[in-house]
């Protein structure tokens, strides 16, 4: 079910009976991953959940993210929304949050986490390292443009925006448009959601190509005085998931560093001698692809922030501000 905003008195709770109110940007990919939040809430909770679907900043500009001020352009509508009480949630795709927290919100629940890998979409099914030099690539993202540059390969970037399918049909045969480009590089999460794997030529190993803090992940969020709210949002909580992405996180925002930086980090948790551990690894790259650092570090999940806030400054000590100010 779907809604239009409507002006409303900020509640400290939704009553029951009454069904919450999930605020969402419009794009498929977005109404999709809600979509699945709220079957997930209604099947632990029984509490139905309606869409309701808002337009951000992000969504009504053509502009490159950086020219529109980095992070949070996707969320701060829906944000202003929460607060004022016209919804009752919201989810995010965890990367597009600013790193600073909403005075008034909580992140109630951070579900298990898809696939946080980059996947390559690109004609005749070719392979980044079959793409011959000269080839015509496709991305927006600042950190896929510094980490494939500096590849060596000889791609040409294309900056691109717009919803899957528009940056799919760039690629000839893999969907309707133009197929101006040979390649284009998303998100394996986003492709998977909306059922176009099958469109993926090659999934980008992190070695190559390291994922965005916290892609693939979700970020649902409600008001913090909605106690009940927050009560039913945690059935849906995945430890290991938020653990990894606090990681993450923390060297993103160590780094005094937004969406429009050429930053770079994953989290993974296996089981160690003396039980759990949380490797992290984060990269820092300049946008021309001239130079780069790469780090890890290991710990608990229990201190994941901290294990961020650690490699983060390992990272500064061997000069990532500098790289970050590397232009393209």
């Amino acid at each position: 079910m779907t809604a239009t905003v409507s002006q409303g008195v900020p509640a400290a709770s939704t009553p029951a009976g009454v069904p919450l109110r999930l605020g969402t940007r419009a794009s498929q990919l977005a109404r999709t991953q809600s979509q699945t939040v709220a079957d997930a809430i209604t099947t632990a909770t029984g509490v139905p959940v309606e869409l309701v679907l808002i337009s951000t900043e992000g969504d009504r500009s053509s502009a490159a993210i950086a020219q529109l001020g980095g992070t949070g352009v996707f969320v701060a509508a829906i944000r202003h929304a929460l607060l004022a009480g016209e919804v009752d949630l919201a989810v995010h795709s965890y990367k597009d949050l600013p790193t600073a927290p909403e005075p008034g919100l909580i992140l109630a629940a951070v579900p298990p986490r898809e696939d946080p890998r980059d996947a390559l979409v690109a004609r005749d099914g070719l392979t980044l390292g079959e793409l011959p030099a000269g080839s015509r690539i496709g991305t927006g993202a600042p950190r896929r443009v510094a980490q494939l540059r500096a590849l060596g390969l000889g791609l040409e970037i294309v900056p691109i925006r717009g919803n899957v399918d528009t940056r799919l049909g760039r690629v000839p045969g893999a969907g309707e448009g133009p197929g101006d480009l040979d390649a284009v590089v998303l998100a394996r999460a986003g492709l998977n959601r909306i059922g176009r794997l099958a469109q993926i030529t090659e999934t980008l190993d992190p070695l190559q190509v390291l994922p965005a803090p916290a892609q693939g992940a979700l970020a649902v969020e409600c008001r913090t005085s909605d106690a009940r709210t927050r009560e039913l949002l945690g059935r849906l909580e995945d430890a290991p998931t938020r653990a990894c992405v606090v990681a993450e996180r923390a060297t993103l925002a160590a780094l005094e560093a937004g969406c429009s930086a050429p930053v770079a980090a994953y989290a993974e948790i296996a089981e160690g001698e003396a039980g759990p551990e949380l490797f992290l690894r984060a990269s820092v790259t300049a946008i021309d692809g001239s130079d780069g650092v790469r780090g890890s570090l290991t710990g608990p999940p229990a201190d994941a922030a901290a294990i961020g806030r650690a490699l983060a400054a390992e990272l500064l000590d061997r000069g990532a501000t500098e790289l970050m100010a590397v232009g393209g």
